[in-house]
């Protein structure tokens, strides 16, 4: 099912009408591909839609669920984990305390890999760490550090190639996995540490009152037009420590005034510091 430009702007504020969903930054194209798909799987129409949404939370947040797409994986992409290795090392090792924020963490994959780093690292114990996102099916994966074995299967070398200066890492030190369940379990002293809440990105500010010496937001802001990227890449900035780092997707940049704010080191951006003096 094709839809109009004036379909999709219907279902947008209709959305709005019910719920605390606000679509209207996101990029058109993106947006009309996935509600054309939701409409398709549901043989349905706009208007059938919206008044499901209305009469069924749950089935509200499975739409929700499926327009925002919940894509990750342990260490994803690994050449950008060990650029960031020394990064952190350097950053970081001298502190007294971390904030860290991975903002759109989906199901918590990527949430639980940084802690495997930061504990291999030795910076664990002073590591405050948040996850949020959208849609409250996917934090709650997160918060039981309970998957599938199918969702690692293909993933495992990202776990040695990401962390290949850590000779004695084994993810078994950190991982449960139960093969004749098909279950990974992250061990209960990482899945007791982050702190897992409902955020949505665009209206909700920084609820957690601090600012974050990282951020990381990997592959969301892909999907909202260039105003709105705009307004989320400098609220970022804003709510970094003056020596902080913004981690975003490969595909993605910051084409707006605020990048001269930042250096750019492959997909990752270090607020300015004239000091830093960085050699790759």
């Amino acid at each position: 099912m094709e839809l109009t430009q004036e379909k999709v702007e219907f279902f947008i504020n209709e959305t709005k009408k019910i719920s605390e969903y606000d679509f209207s930054g996101y990029s058109l194209k993106s947006f009309t591909r996935r509600l054309e798909k939701i409409l398709s799987d549901n043989h349905t129409d706009i208007e059938e839609l919206i008044k499901k949404m209305d009469k069924n939370r749950k089935f509200l947040e499975t739409v929700v669920k499926e327009i925002t797409v919940n894509t990750t994986e342990p260490f994803r992409t690994p050449s950008l984990w060990k650029t960031l290795i020394p990064i952190i090392r350097e950053k970081f090792s001298k502190l007294e305390s971390i904030n860290i924020w991975h903002a759109g963490c989906s199901t918590g994959q990527e949430v639980y890999s940084m802690l495997m780093l930061l504990y291999e690292m030795g910076m664990f114990h002073k590591t405050k760490l948040y996850g949020s996102d959208l849609n409250e099916d996917v934090l709650e994966t997160a918060r039981s550090g309970k998957y599938r074995i199918h969702d690692f299967d293909e993933y495992w070398d990202n776990f040695t190639q990401s962390m290949s200066d850590f000779p004695k890492f084994n993810p078994e030190e950190y991982l449960d996995v139960n093969k004749r369940r098909g279950i990974v379990k992250v061990k209960s002293f990482l899945v007791e540490k982050p702190v897992f809440v409902k955020h949505n990105l665009i209206k909700d500010g920084n609820i957690f009152g601090i600012k974050f010496n990282m951020i990381m937001c990997r592959n969301v802001l892909i999907y909202f037009d260039h105003d709105l990227q705009d307004k989320v890449f400098n609220f970022f900035y804003e709510n970094l420590t003056e020596d902080g780092i913004l981690v975003i997707g490969k595909h993605e940049s910051i084409l707006s005034p605020i990048q001269r704010k930042f250096d750019r080191v492959d997909s990752i951006y270090l607020v300015k510091n004239e000091e830093d003096n960085w050699i790759f």
